[in-house]
């Protein structure tokens, strides 16, 4: 017997009522979100948290919204908070064209949103979004800011993949494609206005490390323009940023025209920051993965902190790393030396991890991570944190 599609999403959908159209009444949330206190904001070139202005450090835990147990979330939040982090970058995004099995585990037994020709569907229930529901609730109750993106411009959990295979979109064509970005926006609509009265929320972001290779950038910089201003017309009090890794382009006059400065990924970083609907600029820092000595980072990091500085917007270095498990310390922490001597508002560590969960940390983990109570974690998360939260802020 032959079924159409949208007959077995509705048997599959029949069987599971917390999935529902991204276009109908989402529920409230399962856990109290909104606690009284005040949004962060830029403050100049660096950002004003909790009526204070000052630098900070944060760090990235991507898989903290895909963890099924409110106490391993705990954990991380209170090592996070106690690190001194200000914020945490975490996926604000689990999608998927096919329901996991029921046989997953954390990280892969949680996923927000199913993608198919029919349109997009939100999960509400235990293994969706009342997870990120309690990692909100729980970051208010910590004090940590959450940097929540909307999807990946790589195929884990989902990402432009899951788009293009359902709406017949690509890497490239996924900006400009009707049906991908009717679905994209109606999931950036589900997550913004769900949790947009929490002072938890430190920015809403578009994506993690977007590219459009070979496109020109006025592609990326037109999407970008156009979803941050929908985003401030639905919460105009949060601030808004892009997640890229900061690319330049032979025009912007900057470097040697290799690849972090060919334009080649489709990411002008200079005019991107010129979008009034952003708030603030990010970029990334992977010298390995990039063709590049790894004394170059502090390089890159000066000439983003000078781009940041002639448009009077604050920058973050957002993400980090270097494939030595257990011994980062050597790379990275010349790097934070120079995020110290710069205008640089805030860095962010690739990856928090801990030991402490029931979830084993190199399950969650990749060769950048730094490990809570580790030696090296004293020194590039602790030590760090405690100095950029010690850094002088001048004429304030």
């Amino acid at each position: 017997m032959k079924y159409s599609l949208a007959s077995l999403l509705s048997c599959t959908l029949a069987a599971s009522a917390a999935v529902i159209s991204s276009s109908a009444q989402q529920p409230p949330c399962k856990y109290p979100i909104g606690k009284p206190g005040s949004f962060a904001k830029p403050a100049g070139r660096l950002f004003d948290i909790d009526g204070k202005v000052q630098y900070f450090a944060g760090s990235n835990a991507w898989w903290l919204g895909h963890l099924s147990k409110n106490s391993d979330v705990d954990i991380a939040l209170k090592q996070v908070a106690a690190t001194g982090y200000k914020i945490l970058r975490v996926w604000g995004f689990g999608d998927v064209n096919v329901i996991p099995p029921a046989t997953n585990t954390d990280p892969n037994k949680v996923y927000f949103q199913i993608l198919n020709s029919t349109g997009s569907y939100i999960n509400y229930g235990a293994d969706g979004l009342e997870r990120l529901d309690y990692v909100v609730s729980a970051a208010e109750k910590f004090g940590v800011g959450l940097v929540l993106n909307f999807v990946n411009n790589w195929g884990d959990y989902g990402g432009i993949q899951a788009y293009s295979t359902a709406f017949g979109s690509n890497a490239t064509t996924f900006y400009t494609n009707a049906k991908a970005q009717k679905a994209y926006r109606n999931y950036v609509r589900t997550i913004v206005t769900r949790y947009k009265k929490s002072p938890a929320i430190f920015s809403w972001e578009l994506g993690n490390e977007p590219r459009c290779k070979g496109c020109l950038s006025s592609v990326i910089t037109n999407w970008a323009t156009d979803v941050s201003k929908y985003i401030k017309s639905l919460d105009p009090k949060h601030m808004v940023t892009l997640g890229d890794e900061g690319w330049l382009v032979p025009g912007d006059g900057i470097g040697d025209g290799s690849y972090a400065y060919s334009g080649i990924e489709g990411i002008d970083f200079a005019a991107n920051l010129k979008i009034n609907t952003l708030d603030y600029g990010t970029f990334h820092l992977y010298p390995d993965s990039w063709g590049y000595n790894y004394t170059w980072g502090a390089d890159w990091i000066k000439q983003h902190d000078s781009i940041g500085k002639n448009n009077g917007k604050p920058v973050v270095l957002e993400e980090y790393g270097a494939p030595f498990p257990g011994n980062h310390t050597g790379v990275e922490k010349p790097w934070q030396d120079t995020v110290l001597k710069s205008g640089v508002a805030a860095d962010q560590i690739w990856q928090f991890g801990s030991h402490d969960q029931s979830v084993p940390g190199p399950t969650l983990g990749d060769v950048n991570t730094i490990f809570y109570g580790d030696e090296e974690y004293e020194v590039l998360g602790t030590g760090h944190a405690r100095a950029m939260l010690r850094k002088r802020v001048w004429g304030i």
